[in-house]
């Protein structure tokens, strides 16, 4: 399992065009040159769909495309964020009392994530500043985790520049964990692999604990992802919380069904751990539980003995407590 730390290296800038552009936009833009260069990855899901935030294991692997930043820490406590892409406005902020709006996905707030996440693990109260200039090149809404790769590059620039260590599994989980801020319920798949990549595999990714295993690929095989121009900003709908809180809702009744405590179960596989069965097997508890037509809230309501008030403000996540139901379905 590669759960050493990130990986550093001295490089030639004048020897790197794309970081040698972002040294010359970091001067224009602050006056001054970068200390350090920090990049994560995006991805690309090849077996495993929708299922990291059950539990339940995926095999993903890195693309080329990543986000890049060019830092400089600063003797003030304010963290200025600029992006080479003019699209995304500068934005100043106060290190210390950091405050995510969940209601506006814009995209400084994806590298307040990482930034908080470090500060919270370690406690911190007084944080330096510093100057980040970002450059990505994946594709945004795209499907290939460009928002949880500048979430994991801002976590590992945070960690730089406070000096302090970390396990490549220990900063997964902490990214996937503050990616939350911003309302996003993901399992944590994307933050892995952009962490624990290898060049040259995909990695079969399991969790509870978090574990990475190398999945060697076919001879020769090669793997086309192609750029439908469709875009989709999961912060920024409700479309993909309310696929989580299916599972979720899901997973609770199957637990009430079951007789177990269901009060804190939030994942399918802890389901199927508690009863301690297999896959095969619980693909047949499920659907001998869970009827295959839309469950309506109140219906939920009734399955796990609860008020639709207590469903609305302890179960449902912000952006999926309106309207009819939780959703489509929940099995």
């Amino acid at each position: 399992m590669a759960a050493e730390d990130p990986a550093t290296r001295r490089v030639q800038v004048a020897e790197h065009p794309r970081l040698l552009k972002l040294k010359e936009m970091f001067n224009s833009k602050f006056g001054s040159t970068p200390k350090f260069y920090v990049r994560a990855p995006g991805r690309v899901n090849i077996i495993g769909e929708h299922i990291d935030y059950c539990g339940y294991s995926v095999i993903p692997m890195a693309v080329e495309q990543d986000m890049l930043i060019a830092v400089e820490p600063v003797k003030t406590h304010t963290l200025q964020l600029a992006n080479t892409d003019p699209l995304y406005p500068d934005f100043s902020t106060t290190a210390n009392n950091i405050c995510i709006d969940k209601t506006k996905p814009l995209w400084h707030n994806y590298f307040l994530c990482g930034f908080k996440g470090i500060q919270e693990h370690f406690g911190l109260s007084k944080l330096p500043g510093m100057n980040c200039l970002v450059d990505g090149n994946i594709p945004p809404s795209s499907g290939l985790s460009s928002s949880s790769a500048l979430v994991c590059c801002a976590g590992l620039v945070t960690l730089t520049v406070l000096g302090l260590r970390l396990s490549k599994v220990e900063l997964a989980e902490i990214c996937a964990k503050s990616e939350r801020y911003i309302g996003t319920e993901g399992g944590g798949m994307d933050q892995s692999i952009s962490f624990l990549a290898e060049e040259g595999t995909a990695k079969l990714i399991e969790f509870s604990p978090l574990r990475a295993t190398n999945v060697k690929l076919p001879s020769g095989a090669v793997f086309v992802i192609a750029n439908s121009c469709m875009e989709m900003n999961k912060a920024a709908t409700s479309h993909f919380n309310v696929r989580v809180m299916e599972c979720r809702l899901a997973a609770k009744v199957l637990a009430k069904h079951k007789g177990l405590q269901w009060d804190n179960v939030l994942r399918l596989e802890e389901v199927q751990s508690k009863l301690g069965i297999s896959l095969e097997e619980m693909l047949l508890v499920t659907e001998d539980a869970l009827h295959p037509e839309p469950y309506s809230r109140e219906e939920i309501c009734r399955c796990l003995g609860i008020s639709l008030e207590r469903l609305r403000t302890q179960i449902l996540t912000p952006n999926t407590q309106d309207g009819e139901s939780s959703g489509q379905r929940i099995a």
